[in-house]
């Protein structure tokens, strides 16, 4: 009160005069103040801008989410007839994503996706739809879909013909892998100006050895010698592939090229012979070339294909219905609602330690699903999609170990999507049943370890050197400044060893296979999902369908059952923080110049930036 009451006194009259009340406050003694800190202040303002921020930011949020539902296109009623069209308008995924994001920051559009599961539903139940009188495949360039899922797509058309329902494919533009999928129809057509592309397969790898050497950086590799083909580490000190490499890696395209030809094989009547000779003669490039060595049916516009459906399958109104949008008007059935589940689990990207909410498979996270499965009761069965090319070794074993204990309660199958190698096939070994697809990638049974150094570059490049001082002898072992000393890789030797040994142990464990048989199979070779099975590392070569029917019958459900997806989302502020910066990085990156640089620049940044032991399978491949 006393602080108060002296304030006032120096308050001066309206009335006086400036200069007066100056004179007054310099003749009086100073009052105390309020003792309000600086630090206080500061406080309080920088409170003040982080709750700011934070509702800024989440009002953006709200209004991206806002625009995002306004923006997409609201699901239509289905017309009494219509024409189911697959254009891939939507990206097409093996898993669901775990983004809350569904826009696009790069152009501020909604970001339209379906599901592999999703997609498969559709085309199930258009088969019986009264409504629907056949399917339209026409996809401008060459789509969103990976070689698997479009071996799976197909494999589900084959499926939707047996209904007696027409199946039509119309494009411009034909690339392989577009051709294989779009060659299950009855009729093929294309564009008259339009282009066809039939030169066989290529795979490719980037090797970084001659950058390396140029940068000065030395690296150290720790992979059993035994494990000749585990060639993740060899565009680090290779400029070429090795012999082993090139082995496995022509006996991929091989085997991936005689699941293409093959399959166009048994459904245009052309032999394999043929279709090889044809492309080892670059004989078709142009569309009449095409449809000379009846590869297509007919050259038609657009607008002469929808006179092509009233002429030749007599439907006046065209209905187009895309199979996002069929896909979104699916109901569950009812009467199946308390009905026992089949839970389909998603271990989709790479096997990373400790807990995460992005778009990759982290040990702890992904343990706790497999456990929340576990103690459901009205789970009877789990479909585990495995699509990873693996990672963290030590990641790999907790997640196994989980894998292991669910099975005592209840079927396991593995369904493998691209990958499911190295850690991706850990995982895996436990299950009860594993189908893969014929174009999955698995095996790659094999271990490394990589130490690079960057003492030396730091020194002859910026003259940058470093001292340090140790309290014994190998203190600094790892330290990523100086190389390995013997005694210092043959001790972390010991570890990659030994990683290999229960690797190999725990194959010949789930697949019941003698270890002798796992160590001929095993060496970090990676095998095609046909290759798998007949090696036993794969029970049978299938899709998400036929390993959700495995389930359906192991757990004994009959006729009455319900799917379910496990779907993980981000959870907590920082997740959701974390995934809009890589949500934004990713959309702005995705349509640059720069994508396929800046796909390698995060491949060497995760390999050389790992600690640890790892189970990852060699590839990332361009397929061409």
């Amino acid at each position: 009160m006393e602080e108060i009451k002296n304030e006032q006194e120096l308050q001066a009259p309206q009335q006086q005069s400036l200069v007066s009340a100056e004179k007054q406050a310099a003749a009086k003694p100073q009052p105390k103040r309020n003792r309000l800190s600086f630090g206080k202040v500061f406080l309080a303002a920088l409170l003040a801008v982080v709750v700011g921020s934070v509702v800024s930011f989440l009002f953006w949020i709200s209004l991206f989410s806002g625009l995002s539902a306004l923006v997409e296109p609201q699901t239509k009623p289905i017309p009494e007839s219509a024409i189911l069209k697959i254009d891939f308008k939507e990206c097409l995924t093996d898993a669901p994503s775990k983004s809350p994001f569904n826009i696009d920051f790069a152009t501020m559009q909604p970001i339209s996706s379906l599901t592999l599961f999703n997609a498969l539903q559709a085309i199930e139940a258009a088969e019986s739809d009264d409504r629907i009188k056949g399917i339209y495949i026409n996809i401008t360039g060459t789509g969103s879909a990976t070689a698997d899922l479009l071996e799976e797509l197909r494999e589900a058309i084959v499926k939707f013909k047996q209904s007696g329902k027409f199946v039509v494919a119309y494009n411009e533009v034909y690339s392989q892998w577009m051709y294989y999928f779009c060659s299950v129809a009855d009729k093929v057509y294309m564009q008259p100006e339009g282009t066809f592309s039939l030169t066989g397969l290529s795979l490719s790898t980037m090797f970084y050895k001659g950058l390396i050497d140029k940068l000065g950086v030395e690296v150290d590799i720790l992979r059993p010698t035994v494990c000749k083909y585990k060639s993740a580490v060899e565009p680090f000190f290779l400029d070429k592939m090795s012999e082993a490499n090139r082995a496995q890696m022509q006996a991929l395209a091989d085997n991936m090229w005689s699941v293409l030809t093959e399959a166009v094989s048994a459904s245009r009547g052309i032999s394999v012979e043929e279709l090889n000779r044809l492309t080892n003669e670059l004989a078709v490039n142009l569309p009449q070339e095409a449809l000379d060595h009846k590869l297509i049916d007919g050259l038609k516009y657009q607008d002469q294909m929808e006179e092509l459906f009233k002429e030749e399958y007599g439907i006046e109104d065209l209905n187009f219905v895309s199979l996002g949008d069929y896909a979104k008007g699916l109901t569950p059935d009812v009467s199946k609602l308390s009905a026992p589940k089949v839970a389909i689990v998603y271990a989709n990207g790479q096997v990373m330690d400790g807990n995460g909410s992005d778009d990759n498979i982290y040990g702890y996270t992904m343990a706790r699903e497999i456990r929340e499965v576990a103690d459901d009761e009205d789970v009877k069965a789990v479909v585990l999609r495995v699509n990873s090319p693996g990672g963290s070794a030590l990641a790999s074993d907790i997640i196994w170990r989980e894998v292991e204990l669910l099975k005592a309660k209840k079927p396991v199958i593995v369904s493998m999507g691209s990958y499911a190698a190295s850690g991706g096939y850990y995982i895996s070994a436990p299950a009860d049943a594993i189908v893969a697809d014929k174009l999955t990638l698995t095996g790659s049974i094999g271990v490394f370890g990589m130490l690079p150094s960057v003492g030396k570059a730091l020194k002859d490049k910026v003259g940058i050197t470093v001292d340090a001082v140790n309290t014994n002898t190998y203190s600094d072992m790892g330290n990523g400044f100086s190389a390995l000393k013997p005694a210092e890789y043959q001790a972390l030797m010991k570890g990659v060893d030994r990683v290999y040994e229960r690797f190999t142990s725990l194959v010949a464990q789930g697949r019941n296979l003698t270890i002798e048989k796992v160590l001929e199979i095993a060496e970090g070779r990676v095998w095609s999902g046909a290759e798998a099975q007949k090696i036993g590392l794969v029970d049978t070569c299938g899709g998400l369908t036929a390993a959700i029917a495995i389930a359906v019958d192991k757990a004994e459900l009959g006729e009455n059952y319900q799917i379910v997806e496990k779907k993980s989302a981000a959870e907590g502020f920082m997740a959701i923080l974390e995934q809009l910066g890589g949500t934004v990085k990713a959309s702005i990156t995705k349509d640059s110049e720069l994508v396929k640089l800046y796909e390698e620049y995060k491949n060497v940044e995760q390999i050389i930036t790992r600690k640890g032991i790892y189970t990852y399978c060699p590839y990332d491949l361009t397929i061409e």
